[in-house]
């Protein structure tokens, strides 16, 4: 399977009451399919999988498999923590459709790389799909290091990896030694990076709410090889990514960017709370902003053309 392009880990939208909203859970998938996206993400970590009982994450592939019909490739999440779960979610997901499935490392159990590499070999074993490695340790406690690679490397359904470590000496090694892995952009604010040493795609939180921009990035890099304009999108894009990134608050400013652009997101689920007062007016300023600079590289105007115009006036649904 070739991992390309913009694929966005989908929200999970909830109903007031914390149940799932399926109907602006389909609304969201096809508002990204609608987007050009070039694929979907089910089960990731921005769509609260952790937060949710087996069958949602069930129900949640099936539906994404209804709704998506062939159109993108649909990759489904797998995180759990014993071997036997991920196995299972692995299994159900090929049942449900999956072009391929989302592969961390177990959290909190926390393995050696060796126990890591028997636990992915099993998974392989048992699912045979192609797999997106997910390398996160902020999330799971684990590092999938260079021997790790070395060993599942060698199986072809290890086709790509989500590399979310913030370690540019890992962007580096994973690119240099290991080009038969596709490599894919997992930190945001280091997109221009990973295009630059010759990432095949983004699996990006932000394209829920920015699709259209992250888009935008990825063709004049990846596609049209402009680094100069890849820059100036990835400068109108930064200070969102900062906060993405840096702000330790990750999902609910993805919802609440979503719910302003009048997509369905709704709360988060416990133990997150949703943004405070001055969060919510700083992603307001800061969306507001990001727009109008890129409507005017959009125009093709040069960096200092638009200065004066008032930037309250470009809508976040623009």
């Amino acid at each position: 399977m070739d991992f390309r392009g913009i694929i966005p880990p989908v929200i999970t939208p909830f109903k007031d009451d914390g149940a799932i909203d399926y109907d602006g859970f389909t609304a969201m998938i096809e508002y990204l399919i609608d987007s050009s996206v070039h694929g979907v993400v089910v089960g990731g970590t921005t769509g609260e999988y952790y937060a949710q009982t087996k069958a949602e994450r069930v129900e949640l592939m099936r539906i994404a498999r209804d709704v998506i019909d062939g159109r993108v490739p649909l990759i489904v999440g797998i995180g759990a923590i014993r071997t036997e779960d991920c196995i299972d979610y692995g299994v159900t997901a090929r049942e449900h459709g999956a072009d391929a499935i989302l592969m961390p490392s177990p959290y909190y159990a926390v393995p050696t790389q060796l126990e890591l590499i028997n636990h992915a070999l099993a998974v392989d074993r048992a699912v045979n799909l192609p797999i997106m490695l997910y390398n996160y340790p902020g999330r799971t406690g684990t590092t999938m290091e260079r021997e790790f690679f070395e060993r599942v490397g060698r199986s072809p359904n290890f086709a790509s990896v989500k590399e979310s470590t913030g370690d540019i000496n890992q962007l580096h090694m994973l690119a240099r030694e290991f080009p038969h892995i596709q490599l894919i952009c997992g930190m945001d604010d280091q997109a221009l990076e990973f295009f630059a040493w010759g990432a095949a795609g983004w699996v990006c939180a932000g394209g829920n709410c920015l699709p259209a921009e992250h888009l935008a990035l990825y063709r004049a890099v990846a596609v049209e090889n402009d680094i100069v304009k890849g820059r100036r999108i990835m400068s109108a894009l930064m200070p969102f990514m900062r906060i993405l990134e840096q702000g330790g608050k990750l999902i609910q400013i993805v919802k609440y960017a979503c719910e302003l652009q009048g997509l369905p997101a709704g709360p988060v689920r416990k133990p997150l709370r949703p943004l405070f007062k001055d969060e919510k007016r700083e992603l307001e300023m800061t969306l507001r902003t990001l727009k109008h600079t890129m409507s005017q590289i959009e125009a093709g105007k040069s960096p200092d053309e638009g200065e004066g115009e008032d930037v309250n006036v470009i809508s976040l649904n623009a």
